[in-house]
């Protein structure tokens, strides 16, 4: 039971911590709006959405003003797109985000997640169709993200889809290139994707779920980086528990907030992400909690510990406080949407090469990088890959989010505004891989996926 003391110290959080529900995500199934016609199919799809998700902004914001909590996003993730149109007679699935889009419109969300294919083992047509309309869907949708998965612990990586994703992010750059490459930040390639997935870009509504179901996400870096200033110079022990503690009321908040708007939606509560997401604002940063642990600027030595500390600390703190944990939960490391990363980004301590050790421990990977806009797409696949066999060797999830920006070089700025903040350009070996991504087929999945 909450006591006296308990609400003022969530009312401070709040108030001076930048505490928030990050999002509220609707996960909605389509797989009943399968048809041959793809224009009956488009009209099926935003009619379910629209009718669905009705009153997904207005139950959020009502549960804002009554609670005083920020509920900061509010989402929809679908079935993922390859399935539902591949049943369609067409071979361009433009209008299928178009009908997203048009949905996410209507409804009033920020983002709409699941034009998504799963490739891990191999592709249908519809996977196919779908990965080659990825540029074009971005690039005239506004609010549409999109997501493949080409591995697992149990598939192994489909390399072919590796190689055919390194191009697919170099065209939705040149397609957005007025816009800094903007279609990029609104696709993540994926190993080991989970079907419930509150967070943008890469949320979908996994076949294993039910018709319609309620997932949130929260938030608090600022709380947990103000929690640790009362512990500093304590040994490590003191401070995974000061942690622990922390995130337990961060979730215990999430945890009020999906149960009350899953009894106003009449839509079932899936989960609750313990995942500390950060944004671009000052007090508002994970890059800013590992340094606080002792780190002069994040990305020297003893980064990765920290991290992994704070992962593992806030894992078992939340996990106490919500009867259904899921998602991704850990702490995210996106480059441009972290005030701390990308200061140490441009300072120069902060690289790709850290950044792919500390995604060993942390929550997801690679997440809103910029790089030269001349990176080639075979580069790009080779880090796809690389992250690929991290997440199928730790049988974890791992992503890629990253933007070759046109016409920037190392040292440039990619301004994108909003929760998406700015990303240095990073600088990307000069080394070719092209003949590594050349060879196709699949990498085996290890023995670690030999369970049964």
């Amino acid at each position: 039971m909450l006591n006296h003391q308990n609400i003022l110290e969530t009312l401070d959080m709040i108030d001076h911590q930048h505490l928030d529900v990050r999002t509220i995500t609707m996960g909605i199934s389509l797989l009943d709006c399968c048809d041959s016609d793809p224009r009956a199919a488009c009209r099926k799809i935003y009619d379910k959405i629209t009718r669905k998700a009705e009153k997904l902004v207005s139950t959020g914001e009502a549960i804002e003003r009554e609670f005083g909590i920020p509920i900061v996003n509010k989402r929809i993730s679908v079935t993922p797109m390859a399935l539902v149109a591949g049943a369609s007679r067409t071979d361009d699935y433009v209008p299928f985000a178009v009908a997203m889009d048009e949905a996410a419109k209507t409804t009033g969300v920020n983002f709409i997640g699941g034009f998504s294919a799963l490739v891990q083992k191999g592709g249908t047509h519809g996977d196919r169709k779908l990965i080659a309309s990825i540029p074009e869907a971005l690039a005239v949708t506004d609010f549409v993200c999109s997501s493949v998965n080409v591995g697992s612990t149990k598939a192994g990586i489909n390399m072919d889809a590796v190689a055919e994703m390194g191009r697919v992010v170099k065209a939705a750059a040149e397609r957005t290139a007025d816009r800094g490459g903007f279609a990029c930040a609104k696709l993540v390639v994926f190993c080991n994707a989970v079907e419930d997935n509150p967070f943008m870009a890469g949320a979908f509504h996994g076949v294993g779920e039910g018709e319609c179901v309620i997932n949130v996400g929260v938030s608090g870096p600022g709380v947990v980086h103000h929690a640790l200033k009362s512990v500093k110079g304590q040994p490590f022990d003191v401070v995974a528990e000061t942690i622990k503690k922390t995130a337990f009321r961060i979730t215990r908040m999430g945890q009020l907030v999906a149960q009350e708007a899953s009894r106003r939606l009449d839509v079932p509560f899936g989960i609750v992400d313990l995942s500390l997401a950060p944004t671009p604002a000052v007090g508002d940063s994970v890059a800013r909690i590992l340094e606080e642990m002792g780190l002069e600027v994040c990305g020297t030595h003893g980064t990765t510990a920290a991290l992994a500390l704070l992962n593992d600390a806030v894992k078992k703190g939340g996990v106490m406080a919500s009867s259904h944990v899921g998602g991704l939960s850990g702490a995210f490391i996106p480059v441009s949407e972290d005030e701390g990363m990308i200061a140490a980004a441009a300072s120069g301590a902060l690289h790709l090469d850290k950044l792919e050790a500390m995604t060993c421990v942390c929550s997801v990977g690679l997440d809103m990088i910029a790089v030269p806009g001349d990176t080639t797409a075979e580069t790009i696949s080779a880090i796809i890959a690389d992250e690929a066999a991290i997440g199928m060797v730790n049988s974890k999830t791992t992503a890629v989010r990253i933007i070759p920006a046109p016409g920037m070089k190392v040292g440039d700025t990619v301004e994108f505004g909003g929760l998406l903040g700015s990303a240095p350009v990073m600088p990307v070996h000069p080394f070719a891989s092209g003949e590594f991504i050349h060879r196709g087929g699949r990498i085996p999945a290890p023995m670690q996926s030999l369970k049964n």
